[in-house]
Formats: structure tokens, sequence, C-alpha cells
């Protein structure tokens, strides 16, 4: 069973943008979600009372769900998220080093056949999302 697609079916199903999902060997399963105007208490307990219920009947085997909002510092995961947040501060961390450094921070440009534009100090640095290990939003106040 593909735990994942389960997932990403019954909260986009109620309404509910799948942000990330992680599944460590231990049993926890932890559910970033996102929605227009943020995401609220009574939205996580809404999706993680309908899930629980969801596992019980699919026999699902997890310990522990913990269900949240993204947060400012939200995780970047798909291309779409970064079309979605152009114009935006980001930190990257890359698989592999381009010009010697593995860890960027700048602004979002646009997304190509693949390849992110990146602003950084003035420079646009081009990187390949099939390169990016980790990305997040900059939280600016």
């Amino acid at each position: 069973m593909d735990v994942t697609r389960l997932v990403e079916t019954t909260v986009t199903g109620l309404g509910y943008e799948l942000v990330d999902l992680e599944v460590s060997g231990r049993g926890l399963m932890r559910l970033l979600m996102d929605k227009p105007g943020g995401v609220t208490l009574d939205d996580c307990e809404r999706v993680s009372h309908h899930l629980t219920r969801l596992f019980a009947v699919e026999g699902v085997d997890y310990d522990r769900l913990e269900v949240s909002s993204p947060g400012l510092d939200r995780p970047l995961k798909k291309e779409a998220d970064f079309v979605r947040f152009r114009g935006e501060k980001v930190q990257l961390k890359l698989r592999m080093p381009l010009a010697g450094r593995k860890n960027f921070t700048g602004i979002l440009g646009e997304v190509q056949d693949g390849v992110l534009q990146l602003e950084v100090d003035g420079n646009q640095v081009l990187i390949e999302l099939s390169n990016l290990d980790k990305a997040r939003l900059v939280p600016t106040f």
C-alpha cells in the first residue's frame, strides 16, 4: 500500500494541500499541510482524526501521527512550490556542490525546464531542482 498516495488523496479531498509527509522507521508519521489563509488547530485535529480512522480501516501500521502546518519556514518540495513562492527569500541545501558550495540563501526567480534561478548577492545562480536536498522559505519579519 502506498501510504503517501493514501494520505495525499485524503488530505486533498478534505480541502488541504499536502506539503510533506515524513515516515520514520520508528513508527512516527509526520504530516505538514496547508490551505489558503493558513492552517488552524481545528484543521489539524480534523485531519488527524480522519487519518486515524482511515489507517485503522486500511491497516496502516504506525505508532504516532503528527499533523501540523508547514510554519513560516515552510519546506519547498514540488516544482509548483518554487513557482508559487517566486520572489521570496529561500535557503537551499544541495546534494552536490555548485561552485564549491552546497548552501545558498537568495531570492527565488523563475523555474524553467527543472532549473531554478536564484538571486544571491546580486548574482543569478542556476540550480537544477534534481540537485536540491532541502529547500525552505526564510521568514521575514
